[in-house]
Parts: structure tokens; C-alpha cells; sequence
């Protein structure tokens, strides 16, 4: 568990460093990374392109790992995010990522679940519910 927690806090610096410190390395070959607003990326050298094109557009602010949670070959990380891109407002959600690893510890499925920060009770002042007048979020 230790090592795997390792190299999940070693991707997360990755971003917050704007440096690769191995992709090729914690990834598998035939990888596949699902974002949680739809884009998908196989393999991992295709992680790699998006990690560096992403990074001259974009910079992560923040990415606090919250909690573990380990089962056989998968572990679910829950964690907050910050980011700005193209110099733009900064965004903030929290999520879960669900990743699932090979026999020598590379990661081989990560998918990410996000979750609006802005929260509200829509039934507050009604039993009908009043829902804000906004885009949904892209995650």
C-alpha cells in the first residue's frame, strides 16, 4: 500500500510541479486515463503528450490527497483540486480517483469522478425544488 500511495503522491506532484517525473515509469504501457468530463487518453505515452500540452496552457494550484482506500488490485483516492487555465479564474472541485494496478505496481486504469464544491438544498425554501440558474459544471 505504501508504495503505491508513493507513486499516486508522486503523480499529484507531477502537476503541481509542472514536471514529469516519470510517466512512462508509473504507468503502463497500454494505460488508459479517463478524465472525469470525458476526455480519454490510452496508452502511456499518450498520458505523457496531454501531461506536457496540458501543462503550457494550464497550471494546477492545488491537489490535496484527503484519504486512501485500498482493495486487491484498486485504490480510490479522495482529493480537492485547483486549477487555472490560460491564465483564466480559478476552478475548485473535489473527486475520487479509482485506479487499478498491475502485478508490478504500475497503474493500468485511472479514472477520475469529480463533484461541485458550490453546493446547496434545493428543497430549502419549497417541497418544490429551486434549482440555480447555471451551466452544469464540466466535470
Amino acid at each position: 500500500m505504501d508504495e503505491r500511495e508513493r507513486i499516486i503522491r508522486l503523480w499529484f506532484d507531477m502537476w503541481l510541479k509542472k514536471e514529469d517525473s516519470g510517466i512512462t515509469d508509473i504507468f503502463s504501457e497500454n494505460a488508459v486515463y479517463t478524465e472525469s468530463w470525458g476526455p480519454e487518453y490510452k496508452g502511456a505515452e499518450k498520458i505523457r503528450l496531454w501531461f506536457v500540452e496540458w501543462n503550457t496552457r494550464g497550471t494546477v494550484l492545488q491537489w490535496d490527497i484527503r484519504q486512501f482506500f485500498h482493495k486487491g488490485d484498486q485504490t480510490v483516492v479522495e482529493w480537492y483540486f485547483k486549477n487555472t487555465v490560460n491564465g483564466g479564474d480559478a476552478e475548485a472541485f473535489e473527486g475520487m480517483t479509482l485506479i487499478e494496478w498491475t502485478e508490478d505496481n504500475k497503474i493500468s486504469c485511472l479514472k477520475e469522478f469529480g463533484c461541485n464544491i458550490n453546493r446547496y438544498d434545493p428543497y430549502r425554501n419549497s417541497t418544490e425544488p429551486q434549482f440555480r440558474e447555471e451551466n452544469a459544471k464540466w466535470f
